[in-house]
């Protein structure tokens, strides 16, 4: 059984410590983690495994580890791995002057052409040299198999020279 956890806490080393001690305490592993600091708080994302009553025993411990860490924790329980999108994994990089509503558009294109998003981060930030604002984004993409790769390129790179987006689509080096 798996368990998908968001926590939003105060930043503090302790945070992320005692989850995980609460993980282990309980038999639980770990199968996936990530954790920003945001400001002056921390967001940690996590999915765990265990037997059901490892999981059980653990989703008792939140509401101390809530209490006693002032955090906010949000789960979802699962029975089995979703399976992964069938396609070819792409890294897709964009920077752009800042402009209203541009991450909206940009996963809109994706969705519309049915390329799902497994991860993403960005951020918004002050150029070094001249003080306009910047926004930059990461993303992991699965592109499906049944596309043609040098057409949803094509589809993508169009889009972004007519938003004004620098982007990089290539296929993940792992």
């Amino acid at each position: 059984m798996q368990l998908a956890l968001t926590i939003l806490g105060s930043r503090t080393q302790k945070m992320i410590s005692e989850v995980l001690l609460a993980v282990s305490d309980c038999k639980c592993i770990i199968v996936e983690m990530s954790s920003s600091q945001l400001s002056q708080a921390t967001a940690a994302y996590l999915l765990i495994e265990g037997n059901w009553n490892h999981i059980a025993k653990f989703e008792n411990t939140l509401e101390t580890l809530q209490k006693n860490l002032e955090l906010q924790i949000h789960t979802l329980r699962s029975n089995k791995a979703e399976k992964s999108a069938l396609g070819m994994p792409y890294s897709l990089e964009i920077i752009t002057l800042d402009q209203e509503n541009i991450i909206q558009a940009v996963v809109s294109f994706l969705y519309d052409h049915q390329i799902s998003i497994q991860e993403f981060s960005a951020s918004r930030y002050q150029a070094a040299y001249n003080q306009s604002l910047v926004f930059s984004a990461k993303f992991i993409v699965i592109i499906p198999k049944d596309s043609p790769l040098l057409s949803v390129r094509e589809h993508f790179l169009d889009f972004c020279d007519q938003l004004n987006i620098d982007a990089i689509l290539e296929p993940v080096k792992r």
